[in-house]
């Protein structure tokens, strides 16, 4: 095979049909189909030791070699980006995420996230989670705002990861979805991992990783409903997967939502806010509670609501 390659896997098709990219999504559920698809046209992969394309139909028996390139040591470069800092000391920083910054650096996206920030603003950052994630300790989702913490030291690091993997560490959400939820109060339960056919998004599967999310309704404006939202879990997508799975999306979700409202052109992205963090600090063991006022977009949506609520309209 060629120079430069990492590993090599060797697979054994055991179904007959299955085109060769979608086959390999399956074996490597952590790559994009995009991304498959471009280590088959640069020949990485074979099929009985012969290039093909990535639509190539297998048949039972088959043998797929997969070639792993070596991995590239990425530069993340400090920017001068303005964070807005809700405490920091020596030990941590905690700040108030702005909806549409990435929170790490990863492929095809190495500028302009929080990480990148970060850099600038401070050079001492836990190692922990490597050069791309120094100081991450847990994120949030791009279009979601709100309070987050981050270690600047390994000692930090591993204190909070302990709380926030032992629940003493405890994240409340504010979300805005579609719907007018019966119940009071709720808890929804399913376990999470990433979707069998759509590689971007997660679902609920009954192999994937226990989930648990805790939600009360905070006001109803009649096809909405305002949630403060708990997570005893932290999987990916969590409270957009579980939510959008008892028939209630989160208002804006471009991922998840499939329901449309005049709500969507004040807000892009989701309307989900990590609006408290409680945790101890890590070297005080002092307890500590963090808020972070909602951005001005859902602020500017609970106020339409709440205007035509008061007209006695439903907003639709």
């Amino acid at each position: 095979m060629r120079e430069n390659w990492e590993d090599e896997i060797t697979y054994i098709v055991s179904d007959e049909g299955e085109r060769l990219d979608q086959f390999l999504m399956g074996k490597q559920p952590d790559f994009s189909r995009s991304h498959l698809q471009k280590l088959i046209a640069a020949g990485a992969v074979t099929v009985g030791e012969k290039i093909v394309k990535a639509g190539f139909r297998l048949k039972t028996g088959d043998k797929v070699r997969l070639c792993l390139p070596e991995p590239q040591v990425a530069e993340v470069l400090p920017e001068d980006i303005p964070l807005d800092i809700l405490y920091e000391d020596a030990d941590i920083i905690v700040l108030n995420k702005a909806r549409g910054m990435v929170v790490h650096p990863a492929a095809g996206c190495f500028q302009g996230t929080l990480v990148n920030a970060l850099l600038y603003h401070c050079q001492d950052l836990s190692g922990i989670n490597g050069v791309l994630r120094p100081g991450i300790v847990h994120r949030l989702d791009k279009d979601t705002s709100g309070v987050m913490v981050v270690a600047k030291n390994d000692n930090a690091h591993l204190d909070l990861a302990r709380q926030i993997g032992e629940k003493s560490a405890r994240r409340q959400y504010v979300a805005v979805v579609h719907g007018n939820m019966p119940e009071a109060q709720g808890i929804v339960k399913g376990n999470i991992c990433r979707h069998p056919t759509d590689r971007k998004k997660m679902a609920i599967v009954p192999g994937g990783k226990p989930a648990v999310t805790e939600f009360w309704v905070k006001e109803r404006f009649g096809d909405f409903t305002l949630l403060t939202c708990r997570l005893q879990t932290g999987r990916t997508h969590q409270i957009r997967v579980h939510l959008t799975h008892i028939g209630h999306p989160l208002v804006g979700d471009p991922k998840y939502g499939s329901r449309k409202s005049p709500l969507d052109k004040y807000i892009k992205g989701q309307a989900l806010h990590s609006e408290i963090l409680t945790l101890r600090h890590p070297t005080t063991k002092e307890p500590m509670t963090f808020t972070a006022p909602l951005p001005e977009d859902m602020a500017e949506i609970l106020e339409i609501l709440r205007a035509t609520k008061k007209r006695g309209e439903n907003f639709a």
